[in-house]
C-alpha cells in the first residue's frame, strides 16, 4: 500500500511540477509513475483494488490538471508563470525597405564570407554574397534579398 501512495505522490507532483519547468519530461514521468502505482494496485489486490486505484489515478491527476489550468493561473503566482499577452506581429525579411534597397550601392563593412554585413547610406545590413570571400571595405551592389538579409555582388548588375 506504501508503495502505491508513493508512486501516486510522486506523479502527482511531478504532473504539478510539468506546468512550472514546461518540455513534457516531467509529465510523462508523473504520468508512468501513476501507471506504475496501478499496476501495484492490481499486482497486489487484485482486479478489484486495481481498478479502484486506476480511478483514484484518473481523479487525481484530472483534479491536478484542474487546479493547475483553472485556478493557478489567476493566483499571484500564477500570474507570474503564465503568459496572458499575445504577439500579433509577423517576421518579415526588411518589408518595403528591401525593396527599396535593390539595386543601392553598398559596402562591406565586414568579411563577407560568404555572409557578413553591408553599409548602405549609413545603416548597416546583414547580406549575403553569392560570389564567395569579399573583404571589407570592397563596394558592392545590392541585387536582391531573401530571409532576413541583402543579397549583394561585387559588380553592377547588367540592365536591358
Amino acid at each position: 500500500m506504501n508503495l502505491i501512495l508513493l508512486l501516486f505522490g510522486l506523479g502527482i507532483v511531478f504532473m504539478a511540477v510539468e506546468v512550472l519547468v514546461p518540455g513534457g519530461i516531467l509529465g510523462t514521468i508523473g504520468a508512468l509513475l501513476m501507471i506504475g502505482g496501478c499496476a501495484a494496485a492490481f499486482s497486489q489486490f487484485g482486479s478489484s483494488g486495481g481498478w479502484i486505484a486506476t480511478a483514484a489515478a484518473l481523479v487525481l491527476a484530472s483534479a491536478a490538471l484542474y487546479i493547475e489550468f483553472r485556478i493557478l493561473p489567476n493566483t499571484r503566482i500564477g500570474k507570474r508563470a503564465f503568459l496572458t499577452s499575445e504577439i500579433t506581429a509577423t517576421s518579415s525579411t526588411f518589408g518595403e525597405q528591401a525593396a527599396g534597397l535593390i539595386g543601392k550601392s553598398a559596402e562591406a563593412a565586414t568579411l563577407l564570407s560568404p555572409t557578413g554585413y553591408v553599409r548602405i547610406d549609413g545603416r548597416q545590413y546583414e547580406a549575403f554574397s553569392p560570389a564567395g570571400q569579399i573583404p571589407p571595405g570592397t563596394p558592392l551592389y545590392v541585387v536582391g534579398a531573401d530571409n532576413f538579409r541583402l543579397i549583394v555582388s561585387p559588380t553592377q548588375p547588367h540592365t536591358a
